[in-house]
């Protein structure tokens, strides 16, 4: 459109072995472009502007050709996408797509690299796979294509697996097979995930680790258990009492508005203008990290001293009382209770 539009600000993380952390946001937020600087597979007219992608001693930020990415894009770094139907070559045979990677990334023979195919789609649970080597994606379900995308991208053996909404073509069955299937492969291989998702049910059962994204921006961060029972960004607010579950008997509250036009990035906090708790200088300045604790911090005026008090809506309060009540032996320990949203309301 002859301008540039900022579709990452400013992001800072981290991710450890082993671990897996989840980006949650809204469409749009700009979870899945994040990741795809991970791998060098942004659109021809995207580029990292600034900063820093350090991997196994390397920054990744400086690779410019795909030549760069031949050792890190699917060998080191590999991605399951959203839709298994738009990954897979409806044109090649499932055992083949699987092969090649294999041949090419581990450098054996195709003998070789059919006997590791078969192997790797009976351990994502496909049977009967060294019958179904040739088949075609046609004639596999949906569930079953995710399990071969997932089988792929496990074949070059990888350091960090980007999981891109994996799930969201799938019915919920499905889906808690697929999640299921992934937290097994990421024992049995001791990866990193990088799960991407909307859904904060699916996180919960999923992450160590929680970034809140809107707007190109990291908002607030924390462990999964920071963010569900003492979250204190109105975003992440907003977030946690628009999703259903069972125990819920109050109306659900929509998050107002939609997100700005990155064309033209806020001055402010981004969330400002559909921010009931919105003050003056959020639409003035951008809101530094404030420290919860040693492993939670949000990018919210709220948290500043001089601020007023605020507290997550009734829905969400609620849902983290239920929650504790259910879950009494796994109750979260923060290193300040006293600073918790359910101290601050006066709840036990």
């Amino acid at each position: 459109r002859q301008r540039i539009l900022t579709a990452i600000r400013k992001i800072s993380i981290d991710i450890y072995k082993g671990e897996t952390i989840a980006i949650v946001g809204e469409s749009g937020s700009g979870k899945s472009v994040f990741t795809k600087t991970l791998t060098g597979m942004l659109e021809s007219n995207g580029s990292v502007t600034g900063g820093e992608i350090w991997f196994e001693g390397e920054n990744l930020a400086r690779f410019k050709k795909n030549k760069d990415w031949e050792g890190i894009r699917g060998k080191k770094i590999a991605t399951v996408f959203q839709d298994p139907m738009t990954s897979l070559n409806p044109i090649h045979s499932i055992g083949d797509q699987i092969s090649e990677v294999i041949v090419k990334h581990q450098g054996k023979s195709k003998e070789e690299a059919k006997r590791e195919a078969i192997e790797l789609m009976t351990k994502v649970g496909i049977y009967n796979a060294e019958s179904r080597y040739d088949e075609y994606p046609f004639q596999y379900s949906g569930g079953m294509r995710q399990r071969i995308v997932i089988a792929i991208a496990l074949s070059s053996n990888p350091e960090i697996l980007i999981c891109d909404e994996p799930t969201t073509a799938l019915d919920v069955t499905i889906q808690a097979q697929i999640l299921e299937l992934i937290n097994k492969m990421k024992v049995e291989h001791n990866l990193s995930i990088i799960f991407i998702t909307h859904d904060l049910g699916v996180v919960a059962n999923m992450a160590d680790d929680i970034a809140v994204m809107s707007a190109g921006k990291i908002v607030e961060k924390g462990t999964v258990y920071d963010i569900f029972y003492d979250p204190r960004h109105p975003y992440t607010w907003a977030l946690l009492g628009s999703m259903p579950d069972l125990d819920t008997k109050d109306k659900l509250e929509a998050i107002p508005g939609t997100p700005p036009n990155m064309l033209l990035p806020p001055k402010g906090d981004a969330f400002a203008a559909r921010n009931k708790y919105a003050m003056k200088i959020d639409y003035k300045a951008q809101p530094p990290f404030f420290k919860v604790s040693d492993t939670h911090s949000a990018a919210t005026w709220l948290l500043h001293e001089d601020a007023p008090a605020a507290s997550a809506p009734k829905v969400v309060i609620d849902r983290i009382k239920n929650s504790l009540k259910k879950n009494a032996d796994n109750k979260p320990v923060y290193d300040n209770p006293k600073n918790s949203i359910l101290e601050e309301r006066g709840d036990e």
